[in-house]
């Protein structure tokens, strides 16, 4: 039976991790603020940009110019790349764990494809360069501060590479957020680019042919897309540690709470015994 110090020992531990993920939910929550504020800002120019996308791939009709765009050629996935988000840091559940897992899940079905992992975070990194994965690039601490700038250079060497024909595919693997208890796993094609066919059409009039705003939209939709995802992931992230530390801190609570009633009955056990002791002795000093 462990003795008292130890058991107070114990618990002075538990209460000082409970301090630590207390404080740390406090601040994953403060973060979570401003990352949702940045998604929700983020998310109508994405829809609207898909608006003008769709009535521009109306407007372009059957334009052999226009579908001979580079990024929409469609060749056979030969050589795929793979955005993979995930966070710089753990202590957030199952976040990153089933990144990975669908990560994993996505080699296994290009496994006839030469498959690149650009990873934009240091636990997709870390997991696949162990296991010996192409990586094609690494960005590690950019999703603490997502910026336009980061996302876009990320999508503008993807571009570059689709142009060229070094790569066949690109795709986007992240968690959206969708409520402070709710991540949805997301994986889309980025490239080529789908455009949009059933959308409410407007009857616009362009002051330059559609042709060649379509060819000046693309790219800014794919730098678009890969910032959302940065941001997305962010603020999943964040949430998913925010209740991953809540549920660490009511855990502590739980087991402070057996430590102290253990304690006390050991502590009465203990107490019990030496009145015993004192009572056995006073009766045999008496005989």
């Amino acid at each position: 039976m462990p003795s008292l110090i130890d058991i107070r020992r114990r618990i002075r531990s538990v209460r000082n991790t409970q301090q630590i993920t207390k404080a740390m939910k406090m601040v994953s929550a403060a973060k979570l603020r401003r990352a949702q504020d940045q998604v929700l800002s983020a998310r109508p120019y994405s829809a609207l940009l898909r608006k003008v996308l769709a009535n521009l791939a109306a407007a372009v009709g059957g334009d052999d110019s226009a579908s001979s765009n580079p990024l929409l050629a469609r060749r056979p996935e030969n050589r795929v790349l793979l955005l993979l988000f995930t966070s710089d840091t753990g202590l957030a559940g199952a976040f990153n764990t089933n990144l990975i897992k669908a990560a994993q899940k996505f080699l296994e079905e290009h496994s006839n494809a030469e498959t690149e992992i650009e990873a934009i975070g240091r636990k997709g990194r870390d997991f696949f360069r162990k296991r010996g994965a192409r990586l094609a690039a690494e960005h590690i601490g950019v999703l603490g501060k997502p910026r336009f700038e980061y996302g876009a250079g990320i999508a503008r060497n993807a571009i570059e590479r689709f142009r060229s024909g070094e790569i066949d595919a690109v795709y986007v693997l992240n968690n959206e957020f969708k409520s402070m208890v709710a991540q949805r796993l997301a994986i889309s094609r980025l490239l080529p680019v789908e455009l949009p066919e059933h959308a409410e059409i407007v009857d616009y009039i362009f002051e330059q042919p559609p042709n060649e705003m379509l060819e000046s939209v693309l790219p800014r939709f794919v730098e678009t897309e890969v910032y959302r995802s940065m941001l997305e992931t962010a603020a999943a992230y964040h949430a998913a540690r925010m209740m991953a530390m809540d549920a660490a801190t009511t855990n502590a609570g739980k087991v402070i709470d057996t430590l102290t009633l253990y304690m006390n009955r050991v502590r009465q056990a203990s107490i019990t015994k030496e009145i015993i002791e004192v009572v056995s002795g006073a009766a045999a000093s008496e005989e």
